[in-house]
């Protein structure tokens, strides 16, 4: 396991939280999601569910860093999904019931019936594709793409992206890579990568991304704490 130094991992935290629940159109400010993550505070403006969001957020977030020498596998997904989903949705950590869909895609994702077997052989192709990789480069374009895939399987009622944005951060932390933050600004960017299924173009946004990532990460590494 690659060194995480605390105040980089609270960075990381506060960035990956503001901005993946951002995306899902949670209204908190980046400043509000500090004051929530960091000082344990709940600033007046926001609201019930956006608060349960952020700390929702935060005790994935850590449940991922705990468990960074676990092999992905269902159970792993299935909680990280339980924790964000707490007091949110009644179906927390089960996958799908009822039909769902990607508000404004053009594709079907897949029925409640198919999602287990679909779900346990997107894991199955992801953990060989890994294990295969030569290069630190093969691990991101299957992280990339694995992710394609499975916001396209959406097996849970709600929560999908929030989820699977953490698991492309356990995968890329257990193979010590720093991970990346989709930034709320790119989300349409995002949102094409996902529709159009451009894995290739997905691969090199992460790419130049985790290596801005790298160079933030350096620095709180070498950073020497006050006498």
């Amino acid at each position: 396991m690659m060194h995480l130094p605390k105040d980089y991992l609270d960075d990381l935290l506060v960035r990956m939280t503001h901005h993946s629940s951002a995306i899902e159109n949670n209204t908190t400010t980046l400043s509000e999601t500090i004051a929530i993550l960091l000082h344990r505070m709940i600033p007046a403006r926001v609201a019930v569910r956006e608060f349960f969001e952020i700390e929702n957020h935060r005790m994935a977030f850590n449940y991922i860093i705990e468990n960074i020498d676990q092999e992905l596998s269902i159970a792993m997904v299935r909680e990280v999904h339980s924790l964000l989903m707490d007091r949110l949705h009644h179906e927390r950590g089960r996958f799908k019931s009822k039909e769902n869909l990607i508000l404004g895609a053009s594709f079907q994702t897949a029925s409640p019936t198919e999602t287990p077997t679909l779900m346990h052989q997107w894991l199955q192709k992801l953990n060989d594709q890994i294990q295969q990789a030569k290069s630190q480069y093969d691990i991101i374009a299957s992280v990339c793409s694995s992710h394609i895939e499975y916001e396209r399987i959406h097996p849970f009622a709600d929560g999908n992206g929030r989820t699977g944005r953490l698991l492309m951060m356990h995968l890329l932390l257990r193979n010590h890579i720093v991970p990346f933050v989709i930034l709320k600004d790119h989300k349409k960017e995002y949102f094409q990568f996902l529709e159009y299924q451009e894995a290739e173009a997905f691969t090199e946004y992460a790419k130049g991304n985790i290596d801005k990532e790298q160079q933030r990460y350096n620095a709180f590494f070498n950073s020497v704490p006050e006498q």
